[in-house]
């Protein structure tokens, strides 16, 4: 059996970019085990090569070997984006076994110095073989690099990207790194988006805009807002609105009657790596929301123009749903909404006693759950002469409901992400999601 194992990395593949320390444990070594495409730089070495990528194989491979050293050769640096890390804790099992690991060069440092510049500031993505919001981190980053391959390429990410509305962003693609065919492109994701890049690649991307990150509370004033003659969801409701949908950073979210898209932009902000559909029939409307997302730098915002539920179709499942205006649909609307994701949670605003009722019934019709009802009544002052007075606002209905397949361990924690203020009687609930 194996009594001394090196855990090597190798860096990009190229000698040229083994450290010292790589290079004697690999001479040290009888046997070495890796990918083939690391076992062809040491051809010529007379060392035993063994071509296994999968852990387990690796580990069997050690239990049966006679070698007294071996050198298992992972490629970049061990300590990103690895194998080592499933790796270790096999090895760790198996008595008498000496492990020594010994770093490398990654794609990281590799790329950025030479594009002369820093890494340390970068956000890190793998979207190689396992889920990532690639588009999340690019929106919410000033700078993001990106590990590409298996079903997602170098110019899907840049194709989605100005689908996203960041087209302008700066994208630096590395490819073949370290080789004598090592390729650098640099261009904006626009430029980049209908070219052909290989299997795996590396990108940077620069985001001179990136959205702000989650707040702990809403809190957009109505003036940061252009407001037209289109009605808007007063500050006080966009908060306890915005709390009650309890929405995490990569959410989906419809906005169904947006309006000047003031609670839409509070979505947003809340959502930061996801995306917002504002869903708005009134042309002058559409305007403002363009406009406010533009002022607000919110290019993860989407308007959708039309009347819902027509104008929901195909647009990617929500997570969360707010119904600022259903026009006499809202049965309709949270049916699609239903169809889509079984788990969306909803609110709904209501001014009137006959849509609060509208609503309620929509809820038991459809097998909604966790249901909440809040009346939120308000004043706020203005000023007359030398004077303050309190000028109050008519009451509207905030009715919160989730999907019947709706999982509340996936959130058990309380939520405290909006305060209650002076000018709100509902509560901003610290309960665990679907409490009553």
């Amino acid at each position: 059996m194996v009594s001394k194992v090196y855990i090597v990395g190798c860096g990009m593949g190229n000698l040229g970019t083994l450290t010292l320390a790589a290079q004697n444990a690999i001479a040290a070594s009888q046997l070495l085990i890796g990918a083939p495409r690391l076992l062809e730089q040491f051809e010529h070495d007379a060392a035993e090569k063994l071509p296994l990528i999968a852990s387990e194989e690796i580990a069997e491979a050690l239990r049966t070997s006679s070698a007294p050293v071996t050198s298992i050769l992972m490629s970049g640096d061990i300590g990103f984006y690895s194998g080592a890390t499933k790796l270790y804790s096999l090895l760790e099992a198996m008595e008498g076994l000496e492990i020594e690991s010994i770093p490398g060069i990654s794609s990281l440092t590799y790329f950025c110095a030479k594009l002369h510049t820093t890494w340390q500031d970068a956000f890190l993505v793998s979207a190689h073989g396992r889920p990532h919001n690639a588009l999340g981190a690019i929106q919410s980053h000033a700078k993001t690099f990106l590990l590409t391959g298996g079903d997602t390429l170098c110019s899907d990410i840049c194709q989605a990207m100005v689908e996203r509305g960041l087209g302008d962003c700066t994208v630096a693609v590395g490819e073949r790194l370290s080789y004598d065919d090592e390729r650098i492109t640099r261009g904006t994701a626009t430029e980049l988006a209908g070219r052909k890049f290989d299997g795996l690649a590396v990108m940077l991307v620069e985001n001179p805009a990136p959205v702000d990150h989650a707040i702990s509370s809403p809190y957009l004033d109505d003036e940061a807002f252009e407001r037209g003659n289109v009605p808007m969801t007063k500050e006080e409701v966009r908060e306890l609105a915005v709390c009650k949908l309890r929405i995490e950073a990569a959410h989906t979210v419809w906005d169904i009657g947006a309006g000047t898209g003031s609670v839409t932009a509070e979505l947003a902000r809340a959502a930061f790596e996801g995306q917002v559909f504002a869903i708005e029939k009134n042309n002058d409307a559409i305007a403002l929301i363009e406009a406010n997302k533009q002022r607000l730098n919110l290019p993860h915002i989407r308007v959708v123009a039309g009347e819902a539920p027509l104008a929901l179709a195909g647009l990617p499942a929500p997570d969360r749903v707010f119904v600022g205006g259903s026009s006499g649909k809202l049965e309709d609307i949270l049916r699609t909404a239903l169809e889509a994701n079984k788990q969306v949670r909803f609110c709904i605003t209501a001014i009137t006693l006959e849509t609060l009722s509208d609503a309620l019934r929509c809820i038991e019709t459809l097998g909604l759950s966790n249901v909440d009802i809040v009346q939120l009544s308000f004043a706020k002052s203005k000023n007359v002469a030398d004077y303050h007075m309190m000028t109050g606002a008519n009451p509207i209905y905030l009715v919160s409901a989730t999907g019947p397949d709706f999982d509340a361990s996936q959130n058990p924690g309380a939520r405290t992400s909006c305060a209650t203020t002076s000018s709100t009687t509902g509560p901003c609930t610290t309960e665990p999601e679907g409490g009553k």
